[in-house]
């Protein structure tokens, strides 16, 4: 008899649900939060957080930073953005908005897609989709990205501008921000790119 629980912990991406109505709602599992100083990011292998790097700027980010679970940028991401070479063969990113400080990592959210942010890191797609939290009690009523404070959209955009400067990154480029549609678009074309990616690992 199945009591609704795994006996051990499920891989964050590939173990994890994307979400009880995707595009639209989503689960995000957080990587980093505006009190960290420190970069980290999923081990692929292990599904633990790993430190990817220190933060070389005082730019700290201004909202809960993580990935969707099941999503991956392929060839589908990349078709949706405009002067990309692929997708970055990542998990689909995911920034949310939350009025409450939320101080920790490794925590499964619920959010609410409403926009997003187009970036290309060294000629690879790496979409920054932007979320609220689920009955947020500041934010729970924006379904628009247009709703959302422009100073906060301005603070997603500049931290993606400069979060990479080292002297091996890539060039990196980020875009106009786009709106709920599109951003859902690019959420589907992630789950279908997972699909189309680890279908064929999960039946053998």
């Amino acid at each position: 008899m199945s009591r609704g629980y795994s006996r051990s912990r499920p891989h964050p991406w590939h173990g994890l649900s994307a979400g009880p109505n995707p595009p639209a709602e989503l689960h995000a599992y957080i990587e980093i939060t505006p009190f960290d100083l420190v970069k980290y990011e999923i081990d692929k292998t292990s599904g633990y957080l790993r430190v990817d790097r220190a933060q070389r700027t005082s730019s700290l980010p201004p909202a809960l930073y993580g990935f969707i679970p099941q999503t991956y940028a392929g060839e589908r991401v990349a078709d949706l953005m405009p002067g990309a070479s692929g997708g970055d063969l990542d998990p689909l990113d995911i920034c949310v908005l939350s009025e409450r400080p939320i101080a920790r990592a490794e925590v499964i959210i619920g959010a609410r897609v409403v926009g997003g942010i187009p970036m290309i890191d060294g000629g690879h797609a790496d979409d920054k989709i932007i979320g609220i939290l689920n009955d947020d009690p500041v934010f729970g009523s924006v379904r628009e990205l247009e709703d959302v404070p422009p100073a906060l959209v301005g603070r997603l955009i500049h931290y993606f501008s400069t979060y990479k400067l080292r002297p091996e990154s890539g060039s990196v480029s980020v875009g106009e921000p786009y709106g709920r549609a599109h951003a859902e678009a690019v959420v589907s074309a992630a789950l279908d790119d997972y699909r189309a990616e680890f279908s064929a690992e999960a039946a053998t």
